[in-house]
């Protein structure tokens, strides 16, 4: 049982942890804002059982009726699922108020940091980090997740950041904060549905092993904060970059025009981008998420031993 009193963990979660065995956090705006019903539903728990057969527990965190959850019930899943973006989108600032009024959210990539942090998880798989939006220079529009990365002990599998992002200003946003980039096996930083972009990762490391020495080190030396594992979508699933450029281009465009902002971007961007593309992002987004969950689980396993 967890000391936070808050915080439930599921009995599969504990057990791994009372073992010592590896395990994964998974967020669960992915479920509610991500994907439309029922494939949020199906890529959810298709996503944990690739964790499984990687040898990890995985542990998908939301809040559920006020309760920290590390560990979701297929019952629980399902209404995410189902609830779809009438479900609160939980960031770090939200978390007190859902907790003390009873409600349910899904947590973005901050608030799964800070709940897996307090259940002593720290290896976390999800599709795209956010980070700073195209025109942040007029619109100071920077997600909270690159100030979570900063702060929080947790290492973030990822596929780059979302490549509706400016990825320059987001990498040079995490260099400020001091949150290290490492690509597996690649030299540039993902962009999301793309294998590559301009943009240089800070470190190559080309084996689980060795990003878990380095973030063992990272702790044991006290430097606070967690890092960001860029993991290419694998070539079979990558859109070409032209195509999905175009997509963002359009889909950005009438952003602007409807008024759209803060909370509500990505889940719009990203919707009109899979109608754009006729669902192949959506094919994409699925694939990579189920990448990143078999590489933090290597990574998690390594990390234990």
């Amino acid at each position: 049982m967890s000391l936070n009193p808050y915080l439930d963990t599921t009995p599969e979660v504990q057990q791994a942890q009372d073992a010592g065995r590896p395990v994964v956090a998974l967020e669960s705006t992915i479920i509610s804002h991500g994907m439309p019903y029922p494939d949020n539903v199906r890529t959810a728990l298709q996503v944990e059982a690739e964790v499984r057969r990687a040898g990890a527990t995985p542990a998908t965190v939301a809040i559920v009726k006020g309760r920290l959850k590390a560990g979701l019930s297929g019952a629980e899943i399902e209404q995410l699922g189902q609830s779809g973006r009438s479900v609160s989108k939980v960031s770090r600032r939200d978390i007190p108020f859902l907790v003390a009024s009873g409600a349910t959210g899904a947590t973005t990539v901050a608030a799964t940091m800070v709940i897996a942090a307090m259940a002593g998880i720290r290896v976390f798989a999800t599709g795209g980090i956010g980070g700073v939006h195209r025109g942040a220079t007029e619109s100071f529009d920077v997600s909270a997740d690159l100030q979570e990365l900063a702060h929080t002990p947790v290492a973030v599998v990822c596929a780059g950041a979302k490549s509706i992002l400016d990825l320059g200003l987001t990498l040079e946003y995490l260099e400020t904060h001091g949150v290290p980039v490492i690509g597996y096996q690649t030299d540039t930083l993902p962009a999301f549905f793309s294998r590559e972009s301009r943009f240089a990762v800070d470190y190559r490391l080309d084996t689980p092993e060795a990003i878990a020495r380095v973030l063992d080190t990272k702790w044991q030396l006290g430097l606070r904060g967690g890092a960001v594992i860029a993991n290419p979508i694998a070539p079979e699933h990558a859109m070409p970059s032209s195509a999905i450029d175009h997509a963002i281009a359009q889909a950005l465009d009438e952003a602007r025009q409807q008024g759209i902002g803060g909370k509500e971007t990505t889940p719009f961007l990203l919707e009109r981008i899979g109608a754009l593309t006729e669902g192949s992002s959506l094919a994409a987004n699925i694939a990579l998420v189920l990448g990143n969950a078999r590489l933090a689980s290597a990574i998690a396993s390594a990390l234990g031993r």
